[in-house]
């Protein structure tokens, strides 16, 4: 079902810095940098060979990454992972009895279609599901 990890998501409170950290000491590239509204958060995309770190800075406290932030701190947020078909996907983890946060998917950072698995169901981890848009 799952293909390949797409990305590791990590929350940040300072985007900028957290950019800095990631290009100057680990010298990774920045791919991306988009403000996804219906997430609440600002992403960046930084290359690791075929694979990304994403960072995410909320847009505000109430957003899920806000929430995060002030009840966890910054690390990791969730862990994705790339699919060919996200409907077949998500229908395949449903039906398997897998606790699902959104039962269609939304769009994601590049136009991606994205939904999320409950940590709860996932051995604790909060799960993303990426099929890439054409292209990407």
């Amino acid at each position: 079902m799952f293909a390949r990890i797409d990305h590791v998501g990590v929350a940040v409170e300072d985007l900028d810095a957290s950019i800095a950290l990631y290009e100057k000491t680990y010298n990774m590239k920045l791919v991306h940098r988009e403000v996804v509204e219906e997430q609440g958060v600002e992403a960046v995309l930084l290359d690791v060979g075929e694979n990304h770190v994403e960072l995410l800075a909320p847009l505000g406290p109430d957003t899920p990454v806000g929430k995060f932030l002030a009840k966890k701190g910054p690390g990791i947020h969730h862990v994705a992972y790339q699919v060919e078909d996200i409907d077949s996907a998500l229908s395949s983890l449903k039906e398997s009895g897998l606790r699902l946060i959104d039962e269609t998917p939304r769009i994601g950072i590049r136009g991606s279609r994205v939904a999320f698995l409950h940590p709860a169901a996932s051995g604790g981890v909060l799960t993303e599901i990426v099929e890439p848009a054409a292209g990407h």
